[in-house]
């Protein structure tokens, strides 16, 4: 055989090798020429395995002007992908009126992700959901679906519709040109469609769509659930996954109907009874001889927050989102993706809300608050940590930074509801959202190799520095380090010998500790947050300050409204005119904020059905009230009349209440309405000094 031929034929051989071993999408390598690839195991970025941390943050529901702050504290939070909806109504309100400018400039929120080397995943819909007016849909192409659907009926292959639906991804597109992987910009994925059934020719039709308009990155995904009608095509879209630990959906007035309690157990399966999640056969899972490709367990939508509906009041601790992190990694998951992971607040409309509605045509499931969207997640809706959910899941997260590349590539080798294994790392949860507050959920090393030493600890690897690896204690254990079948006490000074150190960080300490370049730095302040800025760190943190603001009662309530149920049988929110018998206070925001407006926040402590803030008539905020308190930006406030007005909330209304807040309810004589008080919360960033 000719020399060539052989070679050519070598070379052709190696090359479907590699189409076996990775999944093939658009082009994968930027202008550096680092590739950014997928396996059966989950990510490879230059080559290298990763075990990256993926959190929602929406770009239209934050201003834009903090964008840049925000991507950086989601870093210091772990977080090392970003994903957003691209939401069709945010955007072309009127057909052919597109809006691309201020919270709405994709382009500049991508071109912040670039600058602050965030990869990012776009999920372009059409129809996105994201508790947003319509799921997305804008009124105009709502109306074109009801009134001839042959044509336009949405999430379908109808030919009007269809037609729409490429001029939406022609126009992202023209947003995004320039910005991909491939052109060194930071958007390496792109997400089809959501939550839908299929049918699969649908899919394909949008993925093709896509393509054409120029989406050529790295991989393409779409969300594994509900369960497809039909067969897909595998490879064509990667299904991820996601699990919820409750549900504003639910129509049962209960805590935790159905299966949100098994979020919280290993298993050996992807599937979510509080989603609906398709699962595969072993048999489709199962490397073969021919194909060396399965598909990685990755998820986009871990609900450790959640956001009130009107009729079901959730009420989350923070203590959700970490343990329901550590069931997926212990279940073989390679990539934990928070849905959401930052809050944000709905833009504003004159004509009707842009959340979703019992009222409308279609999503049409719920009902939720006009303006905020904070979800309860790590850093809320005015960018304020949550400081249970962030710490807790940036302690796991900063594990996954240093073990995850090792981590990524070891099977589930022991796994029970309580219990995991995986290679050197035992994961446990036996905390259950309600049912089991008390319990712990962690991960920590068994016959781990270190520097040629096998450790065995009885705490949680925090970060590793140099020589050093710094733990955190596990609630209930006493912290110990077997090193080389030596055991010993693990303290909070070095310990080991000249190849290794193993320190113990007090959880005072790990609430101030951040791994930054390489180097272990301490915040000033317990819960602070320390990010780059350039080449500075600087330190955020929050607190509420002695003063109280002054709300003047000058209305009362009118008798409380009854609560009636909607279109879709759950309790209906109340109507803008049902807000004229509201009590009414007005609050005097001091003109002394105005130079620090932007960092200032009003937090009002009340109890009662529901309230909104009017600044000069507008609404700019409200409220589903769950027990905790409501924020508001002073940027909004200041130079303007403001006023507060708060419903009360009728005992036999039908909403969900958790006890602590039906307790509440209950004692009161006849309705709920108590204003507690009105103070301000500040957000002050420093230069970092060790």
């Amino acid at each position: 055989m000719p020399k060539l031929l052989s070679l050519l034929i070598l070379f052709f051989l190696s090359q479907a090798v590699v189409a076996q071993n990775t999944f093939t999408f658009g082009t994968n390598v930027n202008p550096q020429g680092t590739t950014f690839e997928v396996d059966s195991k989950g990510f490879v970025i230059g080559g290298k395995h990763v075990l990256p941390v993926m959190g929602e943050i929406h770009y239209a529901r934050v201003p834009a002007k903090d964008w840049r702050r925000e991507i950086r504290k989601m870093k210091a939070g772990g977080i090392t992908i970003v994903a957003t909806y691209v939401f069709w109504i945010h955007h072309e309100p009127e057909e052919g009126h597109w809006n691309w400018a201020g919270n709405m400039n994709l382009r500049e929120f991508l071109e912040v992700c670039k600058s602050e080397n965030m990869p990012v995943v776009l999920r372009i819909g059409p129809f996105c959901h994201g508790e947003v007016y319509q799921g997305g849909f804008p009124d105009w192409v709502v109306e074109r679906h009801v009134g001839n659907p042959k044509e336009y009926k949405v999430r379908s292959l109808a030919k009007g519709f269809i037609k729409e639906v490429e001029r939406l991804y022609y126009n992202i597109f023209g947003q995004v040109n320039g910005l991909l992987w491939k052109d060194g910009g930071p958007v390496v994925g792109v997400q089809i469609e959501n939550e839908c059934r299929g049918p699969w020719s649908y899919y394909m039709t949008l993925k093709d769509i896509a393509v054409k308009a120029g989406f050529d990155v790295p991989f393409m995904t779409r969300t594994g659930w509900p369960k497809l009608n039909g067969q897909e095509e595998f490879g064509k879209l990667l299904p991820l996954y996601g699990d919820y630990a409750d549900g504003f959906w639910d129509r049962k007035l209960s805590d935790m109907p159905g299966e949100y309690a098994k979020a919280f157990v290993f298993k050996d399966n992807r599937m979510s009874g509080a989603i609906a999640t398709e699962t595969f056969s072993a048999d489709e899972l199962k490397e073969t001889e021919n194909s060396k490709l399965t598909y990685p367990y990755l998820t986009c939508e871990l609900g450790g927050g959640m956001m009130p509906s009107y009729h079901r009041r959730i009420n989350m601790s923070g203590n959700e989102a970490m343990p329901l992190a550590i069931c997926k990694l212990g279940s073989g998951s390679n990539l934990p993706g928070y849905y959401m992971y930052h809050g944000g607040t709905n833009p504003y409309n004159p004509a009707h809300t842009m959340a979703e509605t019992q009222k409308t045509a279609v999503t049409n499931y719920n009902d939720m608050p006009y303006m905020t969207y904070d979800f309860q997640c790590p850093l809320g809706e005015m960018g304020q940590p949550n400081d249970i959910a962030f710490h807790q899941t940036r302690f796991l997260h900063q594990f996954l930074a240093d073990w995850g590349e090792e981590l990524s590539q070891m099977k589930v080798d022991t796994l029970s509801e309580h219990y995991s294994r995986r290679g050197c790392f035992e994961f446990y949860n036996d905390y259950v959202r309600m049912h089991n507050e008390s319990g712990r959920a962690y991960v920590r090393p068994v016959n781990m190799q270190f520097l040629g030493h096998t450790i065995t600890a009885t705490a949680q690897p925090f970060c590793k520095v140099g020589e050093t690896i710094y733990f955190i204690p596990i609630k209930g254990m006493k912290p110990t380090i077997t090193v080389d079948g030596k055991k010993r006490a693990l303290k909070a000074s070095p310990s080991g010998d000249k190849r290794g150190a193993f320190i113990l960080l007090s959880p005072q300490q790990a609430l101030r500790a951040y791994k930054i370049d390489g180097e272990l730095h301490f915040a000033q302040h317990e819960g602070g947050i320390l990010y780059k800025d350039g080449d500075s760190i600087v330190e955020e943190y929050w607190y509420e300050t002695d003063d109280r603001v002054e709300a003047r009662k000058i209305r009362e309530a009118d008798s409380p409204r009854e609560v009636v149920k909607g279109k879709q049988k759950v309790a209906a929110m109340p109507e803008d005119s049902d807000f004229d018998k509201a009590a009414v206070y007005v609050i005097d925001v001091d003109s002394a904020l105005a130079s620090c407006a932007d960092s200032a926040f009003l937090k009002i402590d009340y109890a009662a059905d529901c309230a909104r803030v009017y600044a000069d008539g507008k609404l700019v905020q409200d409220n589903f009230w769950n027990g905790k308190p409501m924020l508001v930006r002073v940027s909004d406030l200041v130079g303007k009349k403001v006023e507060l007005r708060i419903l009360p909330l009728r005992k036999d209304a039908p909403i969900y209440l958790q006890k602590e807040q039906k307790a509440i309810l209950e004692a009161s004589e006849n309705a709920l309405l108590t204003l507690t008080k009105v103070s301000i919360v500040k957000r002050t960033t420093i230069p970092f000094a060790d």
